[in-house]
C-alpha cells in the first residue's frame, strides 16, 4: 500500500495545480510610441491613477493584457527586472 502512496500524491497534486487559471507565457515586447529618451510607467493597478512601481526603457516581459478596465484602456501585465505591474499597451510592440 505505501508504494501507491507517492503516485497517488502525484495525481492529487496533478489535479489541484491543472485546476488552476492558465498563466499566460511571458513574451517580449519592446517601447514604441514614446518620445526618444522617455520611460513607460509601471503601475501597480491598471490605472492611470495608480502607485508608479517602476518603468520600462527599452524590453518588458508581458504576460497578458485586457483592457476590462473603469477606463476601458487596455493595459498588460509587464515584468522588468524585479518591477512587476501594469503598463498602457499601446506603447508595446511584440518583438
Amino acid at each position: 500500500m505505501t508504494t501507491r502512496l507517492p503516485a497517488l500524491y502525484a495525481a492529487c497534486l496533478l489535479a489541484v495545480l491543472g485546476a488552476g487559471p492558465a498563466v499566460a507565457e511571458p513574451v517580449p515586447y519592446r517601447l514604441d510610441g514614446l518620445p526618444r529618451g522617455e520611460a513607460l510607467s509601471i503601475r501597480a493597478e491598471p490605472d492611470a491613477g495608480a502607485e508608479v512601481v517602476g518603468e520600462i526603457r527599452g524590453r518588458a516581459l508581458v504576460s497578458g493584457c485586457t483592457n476590462d478596465t473603469p477606463s476601458r484602456t487596455t493595459w498588460c501585465r509587464v515584468k522588468v527586472g524585479r518591477a512587476v505591474g501594469w503598463a498602457r499597451r499601446r506603447y508595446l510592440v511584440p518583438e
